[in-house]
């Protein structure tokens, strides 16, 4: 399931990269962020639910929550972004500790198994969007320039959505 989530959040990454650039308008861009952030904890929902992974499932809700907080800013024309900004800091944390569970590979369990995957590419990824977000707190602190956070969108929607989702649903694996 998470897989095809990564192509929708990439929907809502390249809208607003291109929103970002000078293209595009608030409120469409305000909406298909806000149909994936919805797409994204529906996913997690499932992901928990039907498929058993409360962990991949955790890192769905934060950035579905956070892309829900950034639809509501492009629909409202919210002026002061330091909370959208705060909410992404939140979900950089958040993706901080994925990327050094998917790192070290998480726990032992008693019988010897894995309680979380060591997986080097999605500690890449998730790394990839620690930076992503970190970038969006300090933009909405006036601390980061917009186009070069919309540039680092649309590379990442490639390397961190595309490549794995696309990799894993032909492949069965990683890149690496």
């Amino acid at each position: 399931m998470a897989m095809p989530v990564l192509i929708a959040i990439g929907a809502m990454w390249l809208a607003v990269a291109i929103f970002f650039l000078g293209k595009g308008e608030p409120k469409g861009t305000g909406a298909i962020t806000g149909f994936v952030g919805s797409v994204t904890i529906l996913g997690a929902i499932i992901q928990a639910t039907v498929f058993k992974d409360p962990f991949v499932a955790g890192l769905l809700f934060a950035h579905g929550i956070f892309y829900c907080s950034v639809a509501y800013a492009l629909l409202t024309g919210l002026d002061d972004l330091r909370s959208v900004g705060n909410v992404s800091l939140y979900t950089a944390l958040v993706s901080v500790i994925y990327m050094i569970l998917f790192f070290t590979g998480g726990p032992v369990l008693e019988d010897g198994k894995l309680l979380i995957v060591k997986s080097n590419y999605l500690a890449f990824a998730c790394a990839g969007y620690a930076a992503l977000t970190f970038m969006v707190w300090l933009n909405a602190y006036g601390k980061f320039p917009t186009p070069v956070l919309a540039w680092s969108l649309i590379v990442w929607v490639v390397f961190g959505l595309w490549v794995p989702a696309f990799y894993m649903m032909t492949a069965g694996a990683f890149p690496f």
